[in-house]
């Protein structure tokens, strides 16, 4: 495919579905007693996305057994339509897309696992979640000031699972305008919901801009960033930060913001160990949000497998007035061009979870609080640790903190102890120099030491004026 030019999947629809807003399509429903492998038994079933509204795309179904793929028949008969929506009998309009069901949560209920449907996004679920951020095939010019491109899914084979399977394999077959590729996905639901990812890309042009394990997320407000906020919920988001565990070895949290203008951040590295979009307050009080539950949004950390060589974790933030479009991006960017003409392969795990403790010897971040100092040209950073051997320490331990701002003052930083939650806080006053454009951002570095020996993980925060 690499080697012939792209061509676009038919996408022609009757009108009636052509048209089909966000209301009507909900009302599009794939029938469950007629789930595939739910007469077997089996502990997984599929279920088929319809075309319409903003996944129009037609998507080829096969499933596989003993080796042999067969396509998965598209039938009217399968769905429940909307008043006057309805196909002719025979008609072969074809899927968007699937998901897939297992007892996720109780052993006798088929839960909802995840799902495959538009460009190439996918989302799944631990147990417990609900769902929230999304994952990608692979991001094209993400952040970039052109035209972002998305590549498709437009081929899918399913492997029938075995009784008693606790996996299920499903392949995948990319395609976009620049790139062509073959994905795998071995995945496996429980508490932390595991996916083995194999993608091999061939690239039609050079890819200069590749994103590798793309995540999108959505990021509207929280206590470090409510500037201009009127709303009753104390926080909106499906993720929180952003974690890194490098090459070196080092643990990164990065705050998300609600910037006032697109900013990329790019985190430079050799042989990434891990990163991930987080959603860290896992308490109702954090949200107070009893339809969108965003207690329950799932966590997604991506560790790679094998030499991913140098590269960069990067994150795009773009501004947003609501809590329903994404606007928060991360992946891995390799410092290489992937060229054309040649085999691209990068393999990772994937967690669904709720949290990931990667190096349990540190403390890690659990709120980031920004407000107004006692000097009005200031502003008070307050962020509040917990676990790790800082969890251990007496309150007369001696405990250095680490800040520093690559432009403006940092002032009276301090560590102290917070008896009622038994963790720390470290607290330091920044005043910003506005001396001129090149200067509205500031990237800002927080840790606590004992001696020159780390106690957290290392809390960086852009700053923009």
């Amino acid at each position: 495919m690499a080697r012939q030019p792209y061509r676009a999947p038919n996408e022609p629809l009757p009108a009636v579905l052509e048209a089909t807003g966000y209301d009507a399509y909900r009302d599009l429903r794939f029938d469950p007693t007629q789930a595939i492998w739910r007469k077997e038994g089996l502990p997984f079933q599929l279920q088929m996305f319809h075309r319409g509204f903003l996944f129009k795309q037609r998507v080829e179904m096969y499933g596989v057994e003993n080796g042999r793929a067969t396509p998965i028949a598209y039938t009217p008969e399968l769905f429940s339509f909307p008043a006057g929506a309805r196909p002719d009998l025979g008609s072969d309009l074809g899927f968007a897309g699937f998901r897939v069901h297992t007892p996720l949560n109780q052993p006798q209920v088929y839960d909802e696992l995840i799902a495959f449907l538009g460009a190439s996004y996918f989302r799944a679920l631990g147990k417990g979640h609900a769902y929230g951020l999304s994952a990608r095939g692979l991001a094209l010019g993400s952040g970039d000031a052109g035209a972002e491109e998305f590549p498709i899914f437009r081929a899918f084979w399913i492997e029938r699972p075995a009784p008693g399977a606790d996996h299920l394999v499903v392949h995948a077959l990319l395609d976009s305008p620049s790139v062509a590729g073959a994905f795998r996905f071995d995945m496996k639901p429980g508490a932390e919901t595991l996916i083995d990812v194999q993608s091999r890309l061939y690239p039609r042009v050079d890819l200069a801009r590749a994103g590798i394990a793309p995540l999108t997320s959505m990021f509207e407000f929280d206590a470090g960033d409510r500037v201009g906020t009127d709303d009753y919920r104390p926080a909106v988001h499906d993720s929180d930060g952003l974690a890194i565990l490098n090459g070196h070895g080092d643990q990164i949290w990065r705050p998300l913001s609600n910037p006032p203008r697109v900013q990329v951040s790019a985190f430079a590295d050799t042989r990434p160990r891990g990163f991930g979009l987080m959603q860290r307050k896992r308490s109702f009080s954090d949200y107070v949000d009893i339809e969108a539950r965003y207690h329950q949004r799932p966590s997604l950390w991506i560790e790679p497998k094998g030499d991913w060589g140098k590269g960069a974790v990067t994150l795009v933030e773009i501004p947003t007035n609501d809590e329903y479009h994404d606007n928060i991006v991360a992946f891995w960017r390799p410092e290489r061009p992937l060229r054309a003409g040649r085999e691209h392969r990068f393999d990772y795990r994937m967690h669904w979870c709720d949290t990931h403790r990667w190096k349990a010897d540190l403390a890690t971040v659990t709120d980031t609080r920004i407000g107004a100092a006692p000097d009005p040209a200031k502003r008070l950073v307050v962020i509040d640790l917990d676990g790790g051997r800082l969890a251990s320490m007496g309150k007369d331990a001696t405990l250095a903190p680490d800040v520093w701002a690559t432009r403006g003052d940092v002032t009276g930083a301090v560590v102290y102890p917070i008896p009622e939650t038994q963790g720390w806080r470290l607290s330091f006053e920044f005043r910003p120099h506005a001396d001129g454009a090149d200067s509205r951002d500031v990237e800002l570095h927080a840790r606590v030491l004992e001696g020159h020996v780390p106690l957290s993980e290392t809390w960086l925060y852009r700053w923009s004026l």
